[in-house]
């Protein structure tokens, strides 16, 4: 008889770092013409999950949507590959 599968158990986040991880999300959309649209992506990816807002997490979910419109073909591969980067 298998044993029940049981979760991986996340370990907890400091505070402090998450905090700082917000920040650098923040300041890579604050000037997103100097940085990649890799970079700028991750950044909107922390920032539709952990964003403090919901005005913060629609904000970055509608540049993400601009981000991926501007490379429809890389989109179409992502979602190929992964159904969750279907929104």
């Amino acid at each position: 008889m298998a044993a029940p599968h049981r979760p991986a158990r996340r370990p907890a986040v400091d505070p402090a770092w998450r905090a700082q991880r917000l920040a650098e999300a923040r300041t890579v959309v604050a000037n997103v013409a100097r940085h990649s649209d890799h970079l700028v992506r991750l950044a909107c990816q922390v920032l539709t999950t952990h964003g403090q807002s919901e005005r913060e997490r629609r904000d970055a979910r509608a540049l993400l949507f601009a981000i991926e419109a501007r490379c429809p073909a890389r989109h179409r591969r992502a979602q190929a590959l992964d159904p969750e980067v279907r929104r």
